[in-house]
């Protein structure tokens, strides 16, 4: 390994420790240590909670809350809040928060006073796991339709094909008697109603509050006698990106309220992690932002190699970053793409793009033996090493000519032929703006934040990996519009190609060393238990993994994911007021959301 790369970074004084010690200064009594072994933070008083948060925020520089974790305690009697709170300026790990309260009678405060990017993920934590939180501007179920019977991730949840709490299933294993549960549910018996309830067709009643809560008194004073009407795009339109549905008021074709929904995707991604072993969660970790399993895989592995305490050698931390920024060049390509399509370009500029994406599918696949859910990264390391050849051609020649000659042609003509256009310059400078203050506030993340002036990059504000070692810039505009976030994604896919060029001389360098720890496992158990959370810069922001493990457990007892598309399509309706229904499209194709990372 290089002097380089041995290196220590500067040590400088920890800002989390300094927070720390202040906050346990002025809230003497309500504030506590975390004491559960191989878990951190400061258990606070739900009563004092928003006191605790505000004080981060305004006194203390932790003004950027990351995630709200919520976690069924169910053999303490208790519901716990888990609250990741980061400074923007300082960088460096979380204040970490929990708040627990009695679990037959969960409420906590809501910081969406504080954070309005505390919306859905509080909504997320009540609909799956009925905690309610006072003060809330909207509480409603966000993920599951709003006649579901109970809480899914509570522990003491069964769903009609219940089996085991955890895999391998008995019936399975160690026999192999596959079999699909639904054939011991009869017709009729496999889905759950509230108590008393009977489909009738009224059903869909149940969304009257959503639309009451859209209704807008007109201004009486204008002459111009208009009417407000509230519609329906989505869930299935193909400006929607997927099954989203936006409810949105229209005075003529000016938006003036707009309410997301979503969930029509969901399929309890998170309740499936908690039954699967550590290992099988890898490959569905794939399927959540569909476009960046490379990347979605990483996030997973740092985290439960927090539990186990793993090594990681440096030919796979190699390969790691190679392939997670290979695959932030195929995301960006994509979402810029779809975005000129939004604009009106229909899909030339879609398929220009596509073809060198094309070329880094293919690595991927002989790589991995998959395109799309590459199922790659391994704790303590990846599962295989370079192939030998690619489409013909050695492997490292096939990786120097694409970065050095095929994507930077590409982007370079993307440029000429798109930035400078009037028509895309018209229909998205100035439109969608969001400011660098509601950028933090309402907590997004990646291009959306970076592109709102806030050069924030988890890669660089906490780095993982060897990102520390590497030679890039956090790409950063000011404008906080539609054209800054096309231009943002083309600003990082130019210095991944300048990450990537530093790491293909190590990958020369270390050819024949070991990519993975030890002898690869699939029964791990954790050692000593406790919690961790690991967070990579994904193509779309901030992707969190918050996982615990009792002692010796094969199995997540809590798995979270902290989604960047779920979290950034809070700050929707700020971006869209006072637009018109054309600018919306535009706008929700320039925050770039997937929903299989939405609805999980």
């Amino acid at each position: 390994m290089s002097e380089k790369i041995l290196e220590a970074p500067d040590t400088v004084q920890n800002p989390v420790e300094q927070a720390t010690t202040e906050l346990k200064q002025r809230f003497p009594e309500s504030l506590s240590d975390e004491t559960r072994p191989g878990y951190e933070g400061l258990i606070v008083s739900p009563d004092k909670l928003r006191e605790v948060a505000t004080t981060l925020r305004d006194e203390l520089g932790f003004n950027y809350l990351s995630s709200v974790t919520g976690v069924d305690l169910i053999d303490d009697n208790k519901m716990e809040v888990v609250y990741h709170i980061y400074s923007i300026e300082k960088g460096g790990g979380p204040i970490v928060l929990k708040a627990q309260v009695d679990r037959d009678n969960p409420v906590v405060p809501s910081l969406v006073p504080v954070w309005p990017g505390a919306d859905f993920q509080e909504r997320e934590a009540w609909d799956l796991l009925g905690i309610r939180f006072d003060g809330h501007p909207d509480l409603r179920r966000i993920l599951t339709w709003d006649g579901f019977h109970g809480h899914p991730l509570r522990k003491d949840w069964k769903e009609p094909f219940y089996e085991e709490d955890h895999k391998p299933f008995g019936s399975r294993w160690p026999g192999g008697g596959v079999r699909r549960a639904e054939e011991l549910n009869p017709y009729g018996k496999n889905v759950q109603y509230p108590p008393g309830w009977v489909p009738t067709g009224d059903e869909y009643e149940v969304e009257t509050d959503l639309y009451t809560g859209l209704t807008i008194k007109k201004d009486e004073t204008i002459d111009l006698k208009t009417e407000q009407v509230t519609v329906n795009i989505g869930p299935q339109h193909p400006s929607t990106h997927g099954v989203f549905r936006m409810v949105v008021t229209l005075d003529g074709e000016t938006i003036v309220a707009l309410k997301p929904v979503m969930g029509y995707l969901h399929r309890n991604h998170e309740k499936i992690g908690e039954r699967n072993t550590f290992i099988q969660n890898i490959p569905y970790t794939d399927r959540l932002d569909y476009i960046c399993s490379m990347s979605n895989n990483l996030g997973y592995v740092l985290a439960v190699e927090k539990l186990l305490g793993s090594e990681v050698p440096e030919r796979a931390e190699w390969l790691r970053i190679l392939n997670v920024e290979l695959t932030r060049i195929c995301n960006h390509l994509w979402a810029l793409g779809f975005l000129l399509n939004d604009l009106g370009a229909l899909q030339t500029p879609m398929l220009y793009f596509y073809i060198e994406r094309e070329l880094i599918l293919d690595f991927f696949e002989a790589l991995s033996g998959s395109r799309m859910m590459c199922n790659y990264m391994r704790f303590g390391g990846v599962a295989y090493d370079l192939p030998d050849d690619v489409r013909g051609q050695p492997t490292l020649q096939f990786l120097d000519e694409l970065v050095n000659e095929r994507l930077p042609r590409a982007l370079e003509q993307g440029n000429e032929l798109m930035t400078g256009n009037e028509i895309v310059q018209a229909r998205s400078i100035g439109v969608g703006y969001l400011s660098p203050e509601d950028a933090i506030a309402y907590s997004t993340a990646g291009p959306v934040l970076r592109a709102s002036g806030i050069p924030y990059d988890v890669r660089r504000a906490e780095p993982y990996s060897y990102y520390e070692h590497l030679d890039f810039d956090v790409a950063v505009r000011y404008n906080g519009d539609i054209y800054d976030r096309y231009l943002i994604r083309l600003d990082e896919m130019y210095q991944s190609l300048r990450i990537i060029r530093q790491v293909l001389p190590y990958l020369k360098e270390t050819e024949g060393a070991p990519i993975i720890s030890g002898k690869p496992q699939y029964a791990l158990r954790v050692p000593k238990g406790g919690e961790a959370y690991a967070r990579v810069e994904n193509p779309k922001g901030e992707l969190g993994f918050y996982v615990t493990a009792k002692p010796k457990g094969s199995n997540p007892e809590r798995y979270h994911v902290r989604a960047p598309s779920f979290i950034n399509l809070t700050a929707l309706e700020k971006m869209t007021v006072g637009h018109k229904v054309a600018d919306l499209v535009a706008i929700l194709g320039s925050i770039d959301i997937v929903l299989g990372e939405v609805d999980r």
